[in-house]
């Protein structure tokens, strides 16, 4: 089997995909416009060949790339960057050289927060009210339906980027004097908590492997805020949030992927459902996987792209599992090394974040687990706890 992987590099975790791929019998194509010599030795040792471009946004040096591999190894049977960022170009490249997976023809409900609410409503599950707004009037229009506050967010975009919570006339006028010209969708605000449904989908659509995120805040008010964040992993996921999560990969039509659901949890106990990700969670958060299960999530997408199976623990998952960041323009009560000191029982992994990803999680992330929740979130607490 022939696969392609888009930057492969990054995220800096994702070169174990290419690693577990490799060790399944795949034949691992590199495509990227980093050096050669810039990989990590692990990630040269599984790709078969890599081909570099001098930009990955132009689509004419992609397209000669894919025709050098078809030619120098035959049909390319899969491609993938499993990152929201490529799933255009993912989609287009698919579709060019008829490759197996998500195509331009189904690319729009999987990027269109205004056409994922209709799936969602179509499975059943309550949205919050939100509509395109073209014009200042019918941004005002809305305002006066819902009330305030209501958030705009680019209609396609990533994670809380360019994003506005709009609480007065005066922020709405900024809004629209200030946002991105792109179309955007309007919402009114839903108080809650935000939840997720992560996992992993097989050839026909069945999910395979199912996990959960609980955060301590919205990214939005993270990003908007310039403050901290934390979420976990339960060890068993509701059952109202499993069947939700099922109902959306069966009409969403998710076969072959990993998959990112993003929830608000009502104080009424209620689900609303706020939007859908084909790809895995970002962050570290597919190691905080394999850390509360025991397991490798990665050789479990590896084996389901190349064999069409995999072995998956069965619930539920030995650990809750945490992730806690900190900004380092923050001043906390615990320096770095006190944090290793006090809660090294609990921290199995920590480094520093990528700094596109830092404005919404931190620029230094800690995972930990423990098989009760209690002394988990009174760590993640003290860990982002402020001196005086």
């Amino acid at each position: 089997m022939n696969v392609v992987f888009l930057s492969p590099h990054f995220p800096p975790n994702f070169y174990n995909f290419c690693v577990r791929l490799r060790e399944a019998g795949a034949n691992v194509l590199g495509l990227a416009d980093a050096p050669y010599e810039s990989l990590r030795p692990e990630l040269k040792a599984a790709l078969t060949e890599y081909y570099r471009v001098s930009d990955m946004h132009h689509y004419d040096e992609l397209l000669r790339a894919l025709g050098y591999f078809t030619h120098r190894y035959g049909k390319i049977d899969r491609l993938d960057s499993l990152s929201e960022y490529w799933l255009e170009t993912e989609a287009a490249l698919r579709t060019d050289f008829n490759i197996y997976g998500i195509r331009q023809d189904s690319i729009s409900k999987i990027k269109r927060k205004s056409e994922m609410k209709k799936l969602f409503q179509q499975a059943g599950l309550r949205v919050a009210r939100g509509r395109v707004c073209h014009t200042p009037e019918e941004a005002r229009a809305f305002v006066k339906e819902v009330g305030y506050p209501v958030v705009a967010k680019p209609d396609v975009g990533v994670g809380a980027a360019k994003t506005y919570k709009i609480i007065d006339e005066w922020e709405l006028q900024h809004y629209l004097s200030d946002k991105l010209p792109v179309e955007y969708i309007l919402e009114e605000f839903i108080p809650g908590t935000i939840v997720t449904y992560d996992g992993l989908a097989d050839r026909e659509g069945r999910v395979v492997y199912a996990s959960s995120m609980i955060y301590s805040k919205g990214v939005m008010e993270t990003v908007l805020e310039d403050s901290d964040i934390y979420y976990y992993m339960p060890r068993e996921i509701p059952r109202d949030l499993d069947e939700a999560g099922r109902r959306i990969t069966e009409v969403f039509g998710v076969k072959e992927r990993p998959f990112h659901y993003e929830f608000f949890r009502l104080e009424d106990g209620g689900l609303v459902a706020l939007e859908v990700n084909m790809r895995p969670p970002g962050g570290l958060t597919v190691d905080m996987f394999n850390y509360a299960g025991d397991l490798d999530f990665y050789k479990m997408w590896a084996e389901m792209v190349v064999k069409g199976e995999t072995h998956v623990p069965p619930p539920p998952r030995p650990y809750y599992c945490a992730y806690v960041g900190r900004k380092y323009n923050q001043h906390y009560l615990w320096p770095h090394e006190a944090v290793l000191h006090e809660f090294g029982p609990l921290i199995v992994h920590h480094e520093e974040i990528s700094g596109i990803f830092a404005q919404a999680i931190g620029n230094y992330g800690y995972i930990l687990r423990h098989p009760e929740l209690a002394p988990l979130l009174e760590a993640c607490e003290q860990i982002q706890r402020k001196a005086v």
